[in-house]
């Protein structure tokens, strides 16, 4: 236990935290339950701001007397819970408002508060109550903006994708009736609640999209990635006239913007045969990746020294053994994170495809769910195509998030 006294400063800190990690953990709460469930009461601000300050108080106490101690964080957890509690008793069993006592405002209210509570008491960490100074204050206050921005950040990358899912899920005159409720009733039987998936897989033949897409993006990734690597090696280990003008103008092709180059695209595919053709996608999609794939490989290239690279020309390997047998296995990081970027934009891409392809069969998805864009389809039959071409994106960066990061950090011999 410390025996120095905390000082007016340090606990009036320390509330500061508590009201601002009670407002955020229960406006959390609130958002949780109003996208969950059709209520959408909010409590009084007045109400969370003097509980925030008992709680800051609180918890800059137990941070103060058993700093550095887990007895101070189940304690600290504990008076969260007692005032979750008490707030839970004072409102009747509906700490958010609502018209019917619901598991979601007893269950919130019950995990807010030790939640605000370790997060105040988390960002006291290195601050000295006893001799709270202005740098303390300047820490606390960054440590709140942090907070604040990671909150905002992680709402404005989840709330889109949870409305397109909610919204896929819901049945179609429970739509219109109310378009704003993101709610979602899970009871349901389940050919009702995915519906629209299966109506848009079978139905508009997304099936045969996803595997044209898949097979246009797979396709994509190697026809880009071979030239890419050959000439990112180029630019980098031969020297042959122009080298540096070369390696100046690798994206010029880049910088042009696409809707410029459509309309000539258009006019030469049509008259070589390549319009409505999976094979004159293909070249427009390796034009526009090639230049940019190559620079940041040629990038990556000039990192890497020449140390096992000329070791093994010295040991017998040609310039095309060298390549495959040292440079792409010390790039494999790099490699494999512009091939998800290009296998990205061939999935995503949209114009091309608008314009070149007409033939049904051959729809990328992004082609195809202009089909789902009419006033006689149902809207949860489009938010259910932009799931099904947003998950694969999604899940093949949370599986190779690992060796995307090492394409960023991995370098080569280490002098």
């Amino acid at each position: 236990m410390n025996k120095r006294t905390i000082t007016p400063q340090g606990l009036a800190a320390s509330a500061v935290l508590g009201i601002f990690y009670t407002i955020l953990t229960v406006f959390i709460w609130y958002l949780t339950v109003s996208l969950l469930s059709p209520h959408n009461a909010l409590p009084s601000l007045m109400h969370m701001i003097p509980s925030g300050l008992l709680l800051g108080a609180a918890v800059g106490y137990l941070r103060h007397t058993y700093r550095g101690n887990t007895r101070g964080k189940a304690l600290s957890a504990a008076a969260g819970a007692v005032m979750g509690l008490a707030w839970l008793l004072l409102s009747g069993f509906r700490p958010l408002g609502t018209e019917t006592v619901t598991f979601g405002g007893i269950l919130g209210s019950l995990l807010a508060f030790p939640a605000a509570a370790l997060f105040s008491r988390n960002s006291l960490r290195d601050v000295t109550l006893w001799n709270f100074e202005k740098g303390h204050a300047e820490l606390l206050a960054m440590r709140i903006l942090k907070s604040f921005g990671i909150f905002i950040f992680t709402l404005a990358v989840v709330f889109p994708f949870f409305f397109m899912l909610s919204s896929s899920l819901k049945p179609r005159a429970e739509y219109l009736m109310d378009p704003a409720n993101l709610s979602v009733n899970l009871m349901q039987p389940a050919a009702d609640l995915f519906r629209g998936y299966t109506d848009v897989l079978i139905r508009f033949n997304f099936f045969q999209f996803i595997l044209n897409s898949a097979f246009v993006s797979m396709a994509t990734v190697i026809i880009t990635l071979i030239p890419a690597i050959l000439g990112a090696y180029a630019v980098t280990r031969l020297h042959f006239p122009g080298r540096n003008v070369m390696s100046r103008i690798i994206l010029l092709i880049y910088m042009f913007p696409a809707i410029v180059l459509v309309i000539p695209l258009y006019s030469v595919f049509t008259q070589l045969g390549l319009r409505d053709t999976r094979h004159g996608l293909l070249l427009v999609y390796a034009a526009m990746t090639i230049p940019v794939a190559l620079y940041t490989l040629r990038s990556y290239f000039m990192t890497l020294h020449q140390d096992l690279e000329d070791a093994g020309l010295i040991d017998g390997l040609s310039r095309f053994g060298v390549i495959l047998r040292i440079t792409i296995p010390l790039s494999t990081p790099a490699i494999a994170s512009i091939g998800l970027f290009v296998f990205m934009i061939a999935w995503n891409e949209f114009l091309f495809a608008y314009m070149f392809l007409d033939t049904p069969s051959i729809f990328t998805l992004a082609r195809g769910m202009v089909m789902l864009d009419d006033q006689e389809v149902p809207r949860q039959y489009l938010m259910a195509g932009a799931v099904i071409i947003t998950v694969p994106i999604m899940v093949l960066f949370v599986k190779f998030q690992k060796l995307l990061v090492g394409g960023l950090t991995a370098g080569g011999v280490k002098e």
